[in-house]
């Protein structure tokens, strides 16, 4: 385990800012996260969509892997079929 001693003062100080930085940057990515959620619920309801369909699309747009997560869905049904669990 590493003390604060272990520390000179300018490392100190890169550690206190870093900390600072990045709990301000994850606040902010919390609250953006919120406000997606609030949105994504809002459009769901009005398409009459799964909240978790529309954010999935989100999130493989945003990824760009549609076809890594087609070729996973196949490989899945494929599965599923296989053992009768598709109903």
């Amino acid at each position: 385990m590493v003390d604060s001693t272990h520390f000179n003062s300018e490392q100190k100080a890169k550690l206190t800012q870093m900390i600072n930085e990045g709990m301000q940057v994850m606040g902010e990515v919390e609250a953006l996260n919120e406000g997606l959620r609030d949105t994504v619920k809002a459009v769901a309801e009005e398409l009459d969509v799964k909240p978790n369909v529309l954010k999935r699309a989100i999130r493989v747009a945003f990824k760009s892997d549609f076809m890594r997560n087609r070729d996973d869905f196949d490989q899945m049904e494929t599965i599923l079929e296989t053992v009768g669990k598709t109903l």
